[in-house]
C-alpha cells in the first residue's frame, strides 16, 4: 500500500535506523527489544529503560575523544562525568559507573547518593566528584565531610566568591577547587548573563586575593563553563568556549596548579528520525581549539572534563501508550486520546515545548493521517501536536479499510523514545524532584474557636532518606 505509514517513513527518512526497525509481525523494535511482547505482558502505559544503551553512549564518547586526542597529539587527558541530575535512579547511575566514569552533582542530597555508592563499592575515594550548583550550608557541609573522610578528588566548583569561606572553615585536608565561569546567555534570553558562576572579569582578581598563597590548604584545579543550549556548531558556542580557553591560558601563567577545563553542557540526542549531528567533528574542533590556544599562549594543555547527562541516559528510555479512541472535533482536527498524560509523564513537552522521537509501535501497514495527541487529564494543555522536523503529527489510522481484518481489534500503540533524561524528576515521580530539591515544610494557618490565629506543621521538609528510598539506594 503506497500510502501506508511504512511508506511515508521510508520515503521521508533513511529507515531502519540504529535502534529502530519493524519486525515481520509489523511491530516496532527498540534496540532489538520486542515491544509487542512487553506490551502484551505488562500492558500500557509503561516506561522502558534499556540499560545497555547507557554504556554504548559512554563508550562512543570516550572513543571519539580518544580519536581527537590522537589526531591532534593532544597532551591532556579526557574524563567522562555523568551528570546525576539527569536521572538519579540507582540502576541508571550504577550502570553508568560500570564503564569507568566519574560523577557530577548539583545538590546536597546527591552526596548521600555518593555515600551509598561508596558503601556498595561502586566508586572509590579516587573517583572524581565534581560538585556544581548554588550551595547552601547543607551542601557545603556534606562536601567537607567527603573531603575530610579521604575522598581525594572531590572538587567543589565555586558558584560565587563567598562559597570559599565555607570550605576554609570546615575542610581539614588539602583539597582542589573549581570555579564556574558565568556564561553569557544567547541573545534570545531575557537576561544577559547566567545567574550561575562568577563573572569572567572578576576571576583573576579573585584568584590573586583569595586563593593564591594558600596552596598548602587548597588549590585551583578546574575552570568550568556550562551552556544551556549544549554543544552546538554555531558562533555563540565557539565564542563562549574560547572565552574559557583564553581565561585558562591567562590563569595558568600565575596558577601552575590549574590543570583542567570542564566543558559542561552536553551533546544533543536524537529527537527525530531526521536528526543529524557530527559528534566526531565537534570533538575534533573542541580539542583542536584548546590545543591551538595553549600553544599560542605557551602553556600546558589542560585535562578535559565533560558532564554528559542527557547524552548518557536520554536515549535509553521509552514511554509507550495505547490510543483509547479517535475523536473528530471539527473538519480539520482528529484527536487520538492516549491512556496517560503528557503533563504528568513527559512534562518537558508541556513546560518547554520539547519534542521527542515519536513512532507507532504497530499498524505500520495502515494508511496514515494527521492527528493531535491528547492526554486524559482535564487540562487543555495536555496535548502533543508536532514533531521536531515538522509542525504536524502523522500516525496510522486506527482501523484499516478491511472491516474483517483481525488487526482492527488491536489498539494502536505509540511510543515516545529517548525520554530518559529529566522527565521523572520534573514530573515528581514517586516524590523525587529536579536536582533532588526537597519539598518544603508545609505550614497550616487557621483560626481557633476564639478567632486567634494558630499555625501547625502539616508536613516536614522532605528528607534525603525518603528520596534515596524511592531511587533504590535504601530499603
Amino acid at each position: 500500500m503506497t500510502n501506508s505509514y511504512d511508506s511515508l517513513v521510508k520515503q521521508t527518512f533513511h529507515f531502519p535506523q540504529e535502534g529502530f526497525e519493524v519486525n515481520d509481525q509489523d511491530y516496532l523494535e527498540f534496540n532489538g527489544v520486542d515491544l509487542k511482547y512487553l506490551i502484551e505482558k505488562h500492558g500500557t502505559p509503561l516506561k522502558l529503560t534499556y540499560l545497555p544503551k547507557i554504556g554504548m553512549q559512554i563508550n562512543k564518547a570516550k572513543q571519539m575523544f580518544a580519536n581527537a586526542i590522537k589526531k591532534h597529539k593532544y597532551e591532556g587527558s579526557y574524563n567522562y562525568c555523568y551528570c546525576t541530575k539527569s536521572s538519579h535512579f540507582s540502576f541508571v547511575v550504577q550502570e553508568a559507573l560500570e564503564h569507568n566514569i566519574h560523577l557530577e552533582t548539583s545538590f546536597a542530597y546527591d552526596l548521600e547518593i555518593i555515600n551509598q555508592l561508596y558503601k556498595r563499592k561502586k566508586i572509590n575515594k579516587e573517583t572524581f566528584i565534581v560538585c556544581n550548583g548554588y550551595k547552601q550550608k547543607s551542601y557545603t557541609s556534606r562536601i567537607a565531610k567527603l573531603i575530610n573522610s579521604g575522598f581525594k578528588n572531590v572538587i567543589p566548583v565555586l558558584d560565587n566568591k563567598e562559597e570559599l569561606l565555607a570550605y576554609k572553615k570546615s575542610v581539614k585536608n588539602q583539597f582542589s577547587l573549581g570555579i564556574r565561569v558565568a556564561a553569557e546567555e544567547e541573545p534570545n534570553f531575557p537576561f544577559y548573563t547566567s545567574r550561575l558562576g562568577i563573572r569572567a572579569k572578576d576571576i583573576l582578581e579573585f584568584y590573586v586575593d583569595e586563593i593564591e598563597g594558600y596552596e598548602d590548604k587548597f588549590q585551583l584545579k578546574m575552570l568550568h563553563i556550562f551552556l544551556n543550549k549544549g554543544i552546538k556548531d554555531d558562533i555563540y558556542y565557539w565564542s563562549e568556549l574560547n572565552k574559557i580557553i583564553n581565561l585558562y591560558c591567562q590563569l595558568k601563567k600565575i596558577c601552575p596548579e590549574l590543570d583542567s577545563i570542564n566543558i559542561g553542557g552536553g551533546f544533543p540526542i536524537k529527537h527525530s528520525l531526521k536528526f543529524e549531528y557530527d559528534y566526531q567533528f565537534m570533538i575534533n574542533e573542541i580539542v583542536g581549539n584548546i590545543k591551538k590556544a595553549c600553544k599560542k599562549a605557551k602553556v600546558p594543555m589542560p585535562n578535559i572534563f565533560t558532564e554528559f547527562g542527557s547524552f548518557t541516559v536520554g536515549e535509553s528510555m521509552a514511554h509507550i501508550y495505547s490510543v483509547l479512541s479517535e475523536k473528530r472535533q471539527n473538519d480539520r482536527e482528529t484527536w487520538y486520546m492516549i491512556d496517560s498524560s503528557f503533563i504528568t509523564t513527559l512534562p518537558d513537552t508541556w513546560g518547554i515545548g520539547e519534542k521527542f522521537l515519536m513512532l507507532p509501535i504497530n499498524k505500520w501497514d495502515n494508511e496514515y493521517q494527521r492527528v493531535v495527541l491528547g492526554g486524559i487529564t482535564c487540562d487543555s494543555h495536555d496535548y502533543y501536536d508536532s514533531e521536531e522536523h515538522i509542525n504536524e503529527v502523522f500516525l496510522p489510522k486506527i482501523k484499516n479499510s478491511d472491516p474483517e481484518d483481525k488487526d482492527n481489534k488491536t489498539p494502536l500503540y505509540i511510543g515516545f523514545f529517548h525520554t530518559g533524561a529529566y522527565q521523572d524528576q520534573i514530573s515528581g515521580y514517586g516524590g523525587i524532584k529536579h536536582c533532588l530539591i526537597p519539598s518544603p515544610k508545609h505550614i497550616i494557618v487557621e483560626k481557633d474557636k476564639n478567632g486567634k490565629l494558630i499555625d501547625w506543621v502539616y508536613a516536614k521538609e522532605q528528607t534525603a532518606a525518603s528520596m534515596l528510598k524511592i531511587l533504590g539506594y535504601l530499603r
